[in-house]
């Protein structure tokens, strides 16, 4: 900003009660022990529920992270009736739904119904507290639970990568360059190709009249 004209030099008291005006963290330590706390007794309150929700494996955006899959916001209707799991119902025992998302390949949708059966041979639904079952508590002893979702069903690797490897005398011999050039000049002039034998045929055709 410029001087213009004999007006008054700005003199902005910057200087003034800044001790009240910086922020400090001397509660970090504290809150962190609050949050511990209170992941606790969340954990306590939920009984035998899963500490977190059953994510989907998916791939990363951008060619530089789609060999790698991750987890992803909630499950497409194309995998829950696959896995014969019903919308509304998948939400309500912890599998989150995600309309949005469509699925583009075989492998990806057979990767996550496949965590869905999973997910449901280990998931267990105890009834809503009535007077008939009031005082029944059930017996899960010899069952299998799981608090931990991530850790029982984790994310798969994306690509793995190869082991290094000595080349061979064939693949030394071959190519790529000039293969990829010609598939691609075949495929430009497969048209013209075409349309000179169907002239030839067409004039051998009138030749034999």
């Amino acid at each position: 900003m410029g001087f213009r004209h004999n007006n008054i030099l700005f003199n902005n008291h910057f200087h003034k009660d800044w001790q009240r005006r910086v922020r400090v963290w001397f509660d970090q330590p504290g809150a962190k022990k609050s949050r511990r706390n209170a992941r606790s007794a969340k954990a306590a309150a939920l009984g035998m529920r899963p500490l977190q929700s059953m994510r989907p494996a998916v791939r990363g955006q951008t060619l530089k992270y789609n060999t790698k899959l991750r987890e992803g916001r909630g499950f497409t209707i194309g995998e829950l009736k696959a896995a014969g799991v019903p919308k509304k119902y998948a939400r309500s025992v912890g599998i989150p739904v995600d309309h949005r998302r469509k699925n583009r390949s075989e492998e990806g949708m057979k990767l996550n119904v496949d965590r869905l059966k999973a997910y449901q041979e280990r998931l267990i639904v105890l009834p809503r507290r009535s007077k008939k079952n009031k005082n029944q508590k059930p017996d899960l002893s010899s069952v299998q639970t799981t608090r931990d979702v991530a850790t029982a069903f984790p994310i798969p690797a994306g690509t793995v990568s190869e082991a290094p490897r000595a080349i061979t005398a064939e693949e030394k011999e071959f190519q790529a360059y000039r293969t990829l050039r010609i598939a691609r000049a075949t495929q430009r002039h497969e048209g013209a190709r075409i349309a000179r034998q169907a002239k030839r045929e067409e004039e051998a055709a009138n030749a034999k009249k």
